[in-house]
């Protein structure tokens, strides 16, 4: 698994259900990002041989970790713009679409919410 971390000047985002040092004054709801990337025939090849013989498609991990960013960066858009001021609960899912040698989607999700 691949740690990172996230900062953005005006939502604060957390996967804690509290945000500390700061009371919760209001929910904005669930927000929602997805993001499909395109299929890439090298890195479908690559990672087929990876497959085959083992090992890790670091190409495709690196692939992952950039969506994993640009869903982060939709859910903070989707947050702002009903509001809030930071993020709570926020979770990042992926699965694999159509089956083996299908699309993958990234899901992040988490409760908008504002704070004092």
């Amino acid at each position: 698994m691949t740690a990172f971390s996230y900062h953005d000047d005006e939502i604060l985002v957390t996967t804690s259900h509290t945000v500390p040092g700061r009371e919760i004054t209001g929910h904005h709801g669930v927000v929602v990002a997805d993001v499909t990337p395109g299929r890439n025939i090298g890195k479908d090849i690559a990672g087929g041989l990876r497959d085959i013989v083992g090992g890790r498609s670091k190409s495709w991990e690196k692939t992952l970790e950039e969506n994993q960013e640009t869903a982060l960066d939709e859910l903070v858009e989707e947050a702002k713009s009903v509001g809030a001021d930071a993020l709570v609960a926020v979770d990042i899912t992926d699965e694999s679409l159509g089956g083996q040698g299908g699309m993958m989607n990234i899901k992040a999700f988490g409760t908008a919410v504002s704070t004092r």
